[in-house]
């Protein structure tokens, strides 16, 4: 079968194709809080989107694109905020803002953490700190900066997870300690 990817439904501003790829990134994320990503398949997307199997491809040229594409925009976002916490003179209030944004938004970061995503995200974190800190200038720290961006973000990743799993959650400020305390201090020196 040909695979029909049109990369431009990426951006349209078609109320169809929006649509559809609402459905699309729904029944992904339903799929993901039942079973990890390697034990999903496109026809379980497509059937439960209640769409054409061929449509998918149209939209994405894979269940990992899929992935990457709602991962990516909530991990910039987090990246922002935790890179916030590095930067500022009040890290606690940083991370209090990083943490509150995880809690608005837990539903679908649950899914997106303890669901079949988690390794993906964490490698994307990783992927993408490690892109922001190559333009850092190195200081002569106990602690290598690629150590450090490993450190911060598995532990970021590992930490909400947690958080999210957990059936009476610790309040954000907690959390946002917890946070300074344990991630940000330490490696931020």
């Amino acid at each position: 079968m040909k695979k029909i990817y049109r990369p431009h439904y990426s951006t349209t501003t078609d109320a169809r194709v929006l649509q559809t790829r609402q459905a699309l990134h729904t029944a992904f994320l339903g799929l993901l809080d039942e079973k990890p990503l390697d034990q999903i398949t496109i026809r379980e997307i497509t059937s439960k989107a209640g769409i054409g199997y061929t449509t998918f491809f149209r939209h994405h040229p894979s269940k990992e694109e899929l992935l990457a594409e709602i991962a990516n925009t909530e991990i910039a976002t987090l990246i922002q905020l935790a890179l916030q916490a590095f930067g500022s003179n009040d890290i606690k209030a940083a991370a209090t803002t990083m943490c509150q944004y995880i809690w608005d938004h837990r539903s679908l970061w649950s899914t997106l953490l303890t669901g079949g995503a988690a390794n993906y995200l964490r490698e994307e974190f990783i992927r993408i700190c490690r892109e922001i800190a190559s333009d850092w200038e190195q200081d002569k720290q106990w602690l290598p900066a690629d150590a450090g961006i490993i450190l911060v973000s598995s532990g970021t990743i590992e930490l909400l997870a947690w958080w999210l799993r957990e059936e009476q959650p610790i309040p954000v400020s907690q959390l946002a300690e917890i946070y300074e305390k344990t991630l940000i201090k330490p490696v931020a020196g």
